[in-house]
């Protein structure tokens, strides 16, 4: 997401309303084109459009949209998390995004203020949100919107479609490697961290936001 906290002036004709059925769709294409998969790899491949479409169908009431001259120019998802044996219930900003051409009017501003106040009303104690630790825009945002202690997080894949030999999975029954099995010197087997992968389908947000 820009930061767009330094313009604080929404014109008239721009505002925040809970998102509607027609909306999805306008929602995920907005998310494809900020969350993009060169830039930020591990937004991109969570993104899609089954993701709005959960979210719209579980938690209708904390998906805002900002709307523009009649076309949805940002938007907020999340939902509210409760744990057992735990008296306070935790608000969970999943997705933000606001569009390019309005990142100036403040919308980031408002969509999240008004995502706030729906939390504070359904007695949540404490926000959450998280981002790609490069998406700098966004992190700016969340920090001048009161959030603090940002912390970097790794993110790891394992291909399961990817077909074994059967012969590595055999092992004795003392938990011991046969020794054909056993790793030759200056061979290794390729690990992947999965951070440059493409998504299988499409923030703000950016992720958000």
């Amino acid at each position: 997401m820009e930061d767009d906290t330094k313009k604080n002036s929404t014109p008239c004709d721009t505002k925040i309303r809970e998102m509607e059925i027609d909306d999805l769709a306008p929602v995920f294409h907005l998310g494809e084109e900020l969350f993009d998969s060169d830039i930020l790899p591990s937004l991109y491949r969570t993104w899609d459009e089954y993701e709005v479409i959960d979210f719209f169908n579980t938690n209708p009431e904390f998906c805002l949209v900002a709307e523009h001259k009649g076309k949805v120019a940002g938007f907020v998802i999340g939902n509210i998390i409760e744990k057992n044996n735990s008296p306070w219930k935790y608000g969970y900003l999943v997705w933000m995004g606001v569009a390019p051409e309005a990142k100036r009017l403040g919308l980031g501003i408002k969509l999240f203020k008004q995502f706030k106040s729906l939390m504070k009303k359904n007695g949540v104690r404490m926000l959450i949100v998280d981002t790609d630790a490069e998406n700098i825009g966004a992190i700016t945002f969340f920090q001048k919107m009161g959030f603090s202690n940002p912390k970097s997080h790794v993110y790891m894949s394992s291909n399961l479609s990817r077909t074994r030999k059967r012969s590595s999975s055999k092992t004795l029954e003392n938990g011991v490697k046969p020794a054909s099995l056993k790793k030759k010197p200056g061979r290794s087997k390729p690990e992947g961290n999965g951070g440059s992968k493409k998504k299988r389908s499409a923030s703000s947000q950016g992720k958000n936001t």
